[in-house]
């Protein structure tokens, strides 16, 4: 039996969809009235990355530009995606993710509040370039006051590649932001058929398809447009948070200095000299910090700047306090297992509240 093949072109992008016999594009994209009415309305914002990415040749899945295709082009390039949710977009950014600053956070940040409380809106998808996903979905996760599904996604090559991964991802992003099942579980990351939380999930390796992945385990897959879940986040998150975007205008200096053997103190001091609030200690092991940068770093938190201890271990280090260094003595915090750059996106959050090493050291055990 021979299926027949249709090939959708929209600019840089080339997909090729195969179709089951007797099917029309008619019969995937197209829903009738009363169907429509009974699907979720679920927004895309799109942002840019590699699942916006075209590359010079199908052969290119490494070597490509981020952030070349707009959003309407993103969702004609899944037509499926009408079977699973009335889905609109919007080009809140178009940029690729390492050049994401604090401003774009805030930016994207505020537009899902809004969206959030719309009554016509029951998902968020934000198409995201993967290098910084983890950060925004973390952002997203401590800032967001709804139990809407917010699904963050991307892909480790562009559309123009062969064996694309964004398609997928996308139409399994929609999936599980249209699902009620989704509600109340945090800002969630679909990639690779996995249902991550956004707090846990972190880009582990830059060119497989199996990049993102959490220390902790996914929450459950997607197979088919379906939803399994296997476990839920235990963090503070969302509705539940301390923190809302709404009441945050700007995002306090926070840097991360990376520890390494023979590493010395002129990192730390430059980026205190630079106007840093906090210091993330990007440390070794259970985030230990050479003797000959302690000093420094006594010095520093006496100046106020928080320091905050964390670990480069690449696959859940987790930092206990007052091992390794004195932290009651010193008066420093600990990340617990967040990684270095997620512990800097919830030291600028949590500044944004207190400048308190205690509160600081509470939001780091809860979040």
């Amino acid at each position: 039996m021979n299926a027949a093949v249709n090939t959708f072109k929209s600019g840089a992008l080339a997909f090729c969809f195969l179709l089951a016999p007797g099917i029309t594009w008619a019969d995937t994209a197209e829903q009738p009235p009363q169907q429509k009415s009974k699907l979720a309305n679920v927004v895309i914002l799109a942002t840019g990355g590699t699942i916006a990415g075209a590359g010079a040749s199908t052969a290119n899945s490494a070597t490509y530009q981020a952030a070349k295709v707009g959003v309407d082009k993103l969702i004609a390039g899944v037509p499926e995606l009408a079977t699973l949710a009335n889905v609109r977009g919007e080009q809140v950014l178009q940029i690729a993710s390492e050049s994401i600053t604090n401003e774009n956070l805030l930016q994207l940040g505020k537009r899902v509040a809004e969206l959030a409380d719309s009554p016509d809106v029951d998902g968020i998808v934000i198409t995201h370039g993967t290098d910084t996903l983890e950060e925004t979905a973390y952002f997203l996760n401590l800032v967001e006051k709804t139990e809407k599904p917010i699904v963050v996604v991307g892909s480790m090559r562009p559309g123009t590649a062969m064996s694309a991964d964004g398609m997928l991802n996308l139409y399994n992003a929609v999936a599980v932001a249209s699902n009620p099942e989704s509600k109340g579980k945090g800002v969630l990351v679909t990639m690779n058929d996995e249902i991550q939380s956004g707090r846990d999930v972190s880009k582990m390796i830059n060119i497989k398809t199996e990049a993102f992945k959490s220390p902790w385990g996914a929450l459950g897959m997607v197979v088919e447009g379906k939803s399994y879940w296997f476990r839920l986040p235990a963090k503070r998150h969302t509705q539940n948070s301390e923190f809302d975007i709404r009441q945050i205008s700007s995002l306090p200096q926070v840097d991360i200095a990376y520890a390494y053997g023979n590493v010395n103190d002129t990192a730390y001091k430059a980026l205190a000299q630079s106007g840093a609030k906090a210091i993330i200690h990007a440390g070794t092991g259970n985030g230990s910090v050479s003797s000959k940068v302690v000093p420094a770093l006594q010095a520093l938190r006496k100046d106020g700047v928080q320091i905050i201890r964390s670990s480069h271990v690449n696959a859940g280090g987790f930092v206990l306090r007052n091992a390794e260094q004195p932290d009651d003595k010193y008066d420093w915090v600990v990340a617990h297992d967040l990684n270095p750059q997620k512990a800097r996106i919830l030291a600028m959050v949590g500044l944004t509240k207190t400048n308190d090493s205690k509160e600081l050291q509470r939001m780091f055990w809860e979040y």
